[in-house]
């Protein structure tokens, strides 16, 4: 039996989204206490079955900037960035962290939106896995039905956009990290070209940066205006503004299609279908689509999934530098003990993968040569139900698993490009299914506006609409 969950009801959140909250505080006829007492309280109600909420501050971090896009927005931050005063735990129980002294700098942009912070969000141990559950601690539960996995990194901070406890949430993308949960949960979820906002310091810190900061979001404004605020906090001048996008374009668009997985793994019945309903919904706004090839080769996947295994291996060596002293790497996860231990066994190979990784940024680039996007499934199959992907399963079970699931995000981390998963169908279980459409560097505008375009044509289903329960 389906087992839905929401926190929606007739407070003063109601069923609005950011920016209108927002609007509404301006005007005065909300004020940001409000709106944050009723976002606890949905909190308490719905977060026991969904467990997405890790720590909560004694009383919610306000902004001061009045007139900043997002006032008043209650908000959550996943828990893998500094917020001072509060631990940054990254999902693990390999070490005791202990409170922030400081905000981070990605957190600071993040609150120059001017939203209210009101805790911090499961992801599952350090971002490495594509479901946010745990070894002896409950999973983080999708909303939709609590059999079933939210999808990870940014799991938790899904689950409560999804569910209705606030409209917007931080994330962040390494592998898929904000698409894949986008997915699960029926949200937009835009990863930012690479540099777009400012890095959180394990991004700073890898050989190759697969990091890119962002949120999810119930609508595509509220995205594009979290997008505008954080461009008014800082902005790279080596990318092209974003500014405040407000609605879609008329230009026709030449979109390429990936259809099949890279990996060689077969794509879902139930995504082709949602696939080919997508080109042809495409079609109608009378864009050109038509298939393409990767233009990368077959090999990416291999060195992606070694890349991926070596950052496991190095935060086993360097977290008691990096993290805290009482690391201990005898308490990781099994299944990031078996992504460090599958390193050991290609380490000789890493320079020519590192090399050879670096070099798709440029392949990426000259793909955008003859369209302005390319379509393609989000995910290879539709969401799993937890424990599929469980960590504390038999390592090269849950990474075969992985690679046929994860096949087309990676991507966009490794090239630095931004990319949006958008919700356009609903699988036999009930659940929603999302759409990837990527873009050049630097180009989020061409991919919010398009998201305007299709949230009009295909709104996205509301959890609310369905009998809870």
């Amino acid at each position: 039996m389906t087992t839905r969950v929401h926190a929606f009801g007739d407070d003063a959140l109601g069923e609005h989204d950011g920016v209108e909250i927002a609007a509404l505080i301006r005007r005065g006829e909300l004020s940001a206490a409000e709106v944050a007492k009723a976002a606890r309280e949905r909190a308490a109600r719905v977060n026991p079955a969904l467990n997405a909420i890790v720590c909560e501050p004694e009383s919610p971090i306000v902004s001061a900037d009045r007139e900043a896009l997002l006032f008043g927005v209650p908000t959550y931050v996943k828990d893998n960035t500094d917020l001072a005063g509060l631990p940054t735990q990254h999902g693990s129980a390999a070490f005791r962290a202990h409170p922030a002294k400081a905000h981070g700098p990605y957190a600071k942009q993040f609150l120059a939106s001017g939203m209210t912070v009101l805790g911090k969000t499961t992801l599952p141990e350090f971002g490495l896995n594509a479901t946010t559950e745990f070894v002896g601690a409950p999973p983080t539960r999708n909303p939709w039905d609590t059999e079933f996995s939210s999808g990870a990194s940014s799991g938790g901070s899904a689950a409560l956009v999804a569910a209705g406890v606030v409209p917007i949430a931080h994330g962040n993308d390494g592998g898929g990290s904000i698409r894949i949960p986008a997915a699960c949960c029926g949200l937009i979820g835009l990863k930012p070209t690479r540099g777009r906002h400012l890095d959180g310091p394990q991004a700073k810190s890898m050989p190759i940066n697969l990091v890119s900061e962002g949120v999810l979001t119930r609508t595509v404004r509220d995205t594009a205006t979290y997008f505008a605020a954080a461009e008014r906090f800082w902005r790279n001048p080596a990318l092209p503004p974003v500014g405040l996008v407000e609605g879609p374009a008329r230009r026709k668009l030449r979109i390429g299609v990936l259809s099949e997985p890279i990996t060689g793994a077969p794509l879902d019945p139930q995504i082709r279908t949602v696939l080919d309903d997508t080109v042809k919904l495409l079609e109608g706004f009378g864009h050109e689509v038509r298939p393409i090839d990767y233009p990368i080769g077959p090999g990416f996947a291999d060195d992606f999934a070694t890349y991926w295994s070596m950052l496991a291996y190095l935060l086993g060596r360097t977290g008691k530098l990096s993290l805290d002293r009482s690391f201990d790497p005898a308490h990781l996860d099994p299944f990031t003990q078996g992504l460090a231990d599958r390193f050991r066994g290609s380490m000789l190979r890493s320079p020519a993968v590192l090399y050879r990784l670096a070099r798709t940024r440029h392949a990426y680039a000259a793909a955008f040569r003859d369209v302005e996007l390319v379509l393609s499934p989000v995910l290879a199959s539709p969401t799993p139900r937890l424990g599929y992907l469980s960590p504390d399963q038999p390592f090269d079970e849950v990474f075969d698993r992985l690679l046929a699931y994860v096949t087309y995000t990676p991507l966009a981390n490794v090239t630095g490009a931004p990319a949006l998963s958008f919700p356009l169908g609903v699988s036999a279980q009930g659940l929603p299914i999302g759409m990837l459409f990527s873009a050049a560097h630097g180009d989020e505008r061409t991919l919010l506006e398009l998201a305007y375009t299709l949230e009009a044509a295909r709104p996205p289903r509301r959890i609310q609409d369905a009998p809870a329960g």
